[in-house]
């Protein structure tokens, strides 16, 4: 399978979605995660700010916040080329990193380790039922999470997808540095693959 090819076709889906269905999945898949017990357990949940037809974690987000839940966006690392972790509240000043992607323009003076989370929900354009995900290319995630393939106990935080169904694929290729989800979150179902 080539993954230049899927992230292309699996990109033109999400995109094709219209406002409302993307809006309607997006309160369905809040509404399963909202009683699920990772959720309800995390004091910390980092999520991102959707582009690009991404699955949209706002309604979870406001969820988060109604449950005095502290939220937290990525913010790049210029020099490592990994992730940091802003504290954000909507409203709050927002810069476009190199990507074009929007992240808290206060996020170098107030941002955590990514150990320092309970639960984030990652971005991703493809998934398949052993944890593999398939990002957009950069890295990112897999690079900042690295340290967790090292750890048996105190796996923190938890690693969570947000997809729609038809993002599953049969199986995708797992490289040495590939960071495995814990479960992902579409309307379908929620998929656990760690407890």
């Amino acid at each position: 399978m080539d993954p230049t090819a899927l992230r292309r076709e699996m990109r033109r889906k999400r995109r094709a979605l219209d406002a409302a269905s993307r809006a309607a999945i997006a309160e369905r898949i809040a509404r399963r995660l909202a009683g699920s017990d990772w959720f309800l357990r995390s004091r910390r949940v980092a999520a991102y700010l959707a582009v690009d037809g991404e699955l949209d974690p706002a309604p979870l987000l406001h969820r988060a916040r109604a449950l005095h839940k502290t939220v937290y966006l990525p913010v790049l690392d210029p020099l490592q080329d990994r992730l940091w972790f802003a504290p954000y509240r909507p409203g709050d000043a927002l810069v476009h990193n190199r990507f074009g992607i929007p992240e808290p323009a206060a996020g170098g003076e107030r941002r955590v380790a990514p150990w320092a989370l309970d639960l984030v929900l990652a971005p991703l354009v493809a998934f398949d039922a052993g944890g593999g995900r398939l990002g957009m290319g950069g890295g990112f995630y897999d690079r900042t999470f690295a340290y967790l393939r090292a750890r048996s106990r105190w796996r923190k935080p938890r690693l969570l997808g947000m997809a729609y169904g038809f993002q599953e694929v049969a199986a995708l290729p797992h490289r040495p540095w590939d960071i495995r989800l814990q479960g992902c979150a579409t309307e379908r179902a929620l998929y656990r693959w760690e407890a």
